[in-house]
């Protein structure tokens, strides 16, 4: 019901329209009311339902934008993981050229003979 309007006070209500309108004119003035509170009404949820999809087309914005986002990370997050591979990749293979030289036992250079003279004369 209405707030602050008891069963007393609607029964005033009642009796001074019943003496203000009359008996005869009274259901013609109820009948209007209640279009009038029925318009009220459905003004009030095409306002509330309008307010509502408004909510909504913003929520989905907000949803649109947070995935937008999430799918730019995630992007970035493959590159960086591709990007990360390949520098595993890359480390890899120089670590084996660089290690496999190493490995092969290191062939001791020959020391240089040195020269002799011919001990004759030359002329």
């Amino acid at each position: 019901m209405l707030p602050g309007i008891g069963f007393t006070e609607l029964m005033v209500l009642a009796i001074a329209a019943l003496i203000i309108v009359g008996p005869k004119d009274l259901p013609m003035m109820m009948r209007r009311l209640g279009q009038f509170v029925g318009k009220g009404r459905a003004m009030a949820r095409e306002f509330q339902a309008a307010f509502d999809d408004i909510a909504r087309q913003s929520e989905l914005q907000e949803l649109r934008k947070e995935i937008e986002d999430l799918k730019l990370k995630n992007s970035l997050k493959e590159a960086t993981d591709d990007l990360s591979s390949y520098e595993k990749d890359v480390n890899s293979a120089v670590m084996a050229q660089t290690a496999a030289p190493a490995a092969e036992p290191a062939e001791p250079e020959p020391a240089p003979q040195p020269e002799t003279e011919p001990k004759g004369d030359p002329a």
